[in-house]
């Protein structure tokens, strides 16, 4: 049965997700302007015209232990989302990474007899190769970001295309030819989620302290993604400041146009996540460290089996990224490693290579939010 006016669900609960769902719905309206569009996002789907029964804003936490934290939140949201849908009955439910909520509402969904479409697939290759399985039966059709993520689904039945990750065309349309890298501009960036902040703003800000010493001229910028992120690392820096240990450097906060400072760096200092990505994509060499919770990290080391937790490296095939994790996150260590992929610095062409060939395998045959929309549109019998 062909939907002549279909009505399609995304739900998105972080910012990466939300900004990819917001091209979803663009794309989604040029191909079928009458396309009734709905679900769980934050600024940039509303923007985009998604009418919102929830706003994510705030629900994108990480760990298990903070996880646990926000059970009651997450519950309340879930059912609510869940009768709603359940009411309406959308054409199609696009799901967007977030597994901890988007790998129940799928299962939810198929109970209730209502397409599900995940994109951005679930990272269960790293951490949950037991739901593989489940997810094959619940999702009606998986659109992949990363090339090596079909051949986990081989033999599953399960319906899955690889449609190129969608920050390739996005950061296309953002790049401003006129503007060029200055050698001693250097970017910090723990993160857009509040527990990021806490745990790697300090030691980022004595990497830098440690960067000045040897470069004096360098100075640091640190782009926040909201208001909110803003508040919470200008208290953590004042908080530095007052600490013990020498005068941190100064840092300017910058809010917005993070594609500028993308451009103009010379490198940076970054949590690991989307954000790896975007700066390979922008040929923004980095050095990629993460710091958990003593028991999510613990029980991380029980689940995950990879051999990288950067996802250019795993992309790549190759240590692109040097990474850190816990209490290798101090500067004594961050430093050297930053300096080595300054411009002059002995690993800087080695990691420009090494992204160029993580970006090209990113790419795919076509635009990615066009063909991801396109499956979207079939699977709710709208083409």
């Amino acid at each position: 049965m062909t939907a002549a006016v279909p009505t399609v669900w995304i739900l998105a609960g972080e910012p990466s997700g939300d900004a990819y769902g917001a091209r979803l719905a663009e794309e989604l309206r040029h191909l079928a302007p009458a396309v009734r569009l709905g679900g769980m996002g934050g600024a940039a789907m509303r923007a985009a015209g998604v009418e919102l029964n929830v706003d994510s804003t705030g629900l994108a936490v990480t760990g298990f232990v903070e996880v646990v934290k926000h059970l009651g939140t997450f519950r309340r949201v879930f059912r609510q989302l869940r009768q709603q849908a359940l009411a309406e009955r959308p054409d199609a439910v696009v799901l967007i990474d977030y597994p901890g909520f988007n790998l129940r509402f799928a299962e939810a969904m198929h109970a209730g007899g209502i397409r599900v479409v995940y994109y951005v697939c679930p990272q269960v290759w790293a951490w949950g190769r037991h739901r593989i399985p489940k997810l094959a039966q619940v999702v009606t059709k998986m659109l992949a970001i990363f090339p090596f993520e079909p051949a986990v689904f081989a033999g599953t039945g399960l319906d899955i295309e690889f449609v190129g990750h969608p920050l390739v065309e996005m950061i296309a349309a953002r790049r401003d030819p006129a503007l060029t890298r200055d050698p001693d501009l250097f970017l910090l960036l723990p993160g857009s989620r509040r527990n990021e902040v806490e745990r790697l703003l300090r030691p980022m800000v004595e990497t830098a302290a440690w960067l000045r010493q040897r470069r004096p001229g360098m100075r640091f910028v640190l782009p926040v993604p909201n208001p909110a992120i803003e508040g919470h690392v200008r208290a953590g820096l004042d908080a530095v400041r007052r600490g013990r240990g020498p005068a941190p450097p100064d840092i300017e906060i910058a809010a917005g146009d993070h594609p500028r400072w993308f451009q103009c760096a010379d490198a940076g200092l970054a949590a690991s996540g989307t954000v790896t990505v975007e700066a390979a994509i922008y040929s923004l060499p980095l050095v990629s460290v993460y710091r958990v919770n003593a028991a999510t990290y613990w029980l991380g080391r029980r689940l995950v089996r990879l051999p990288y937790f950067t996802m250019v490296n795993l992309v790549a095939e190759a240590p692109v990224f040097s990474e850190h994790l816990q209490g290798e996150v101090r500067a004594e260590v961050l430093g050297p490693a930053a300096e080595a992929i300054l411009s002059g610095g002995r690993r800087r062409e080695e990691v420009m290579r090494g992204m160029a060939d993580a970006v090209s395998r990113l790419g795919g045959s076509r635009p990615a939010c066009r063909r991801a929309a396109e499956a979207v549109l079939a699977v709710a019998g709208a083409r």
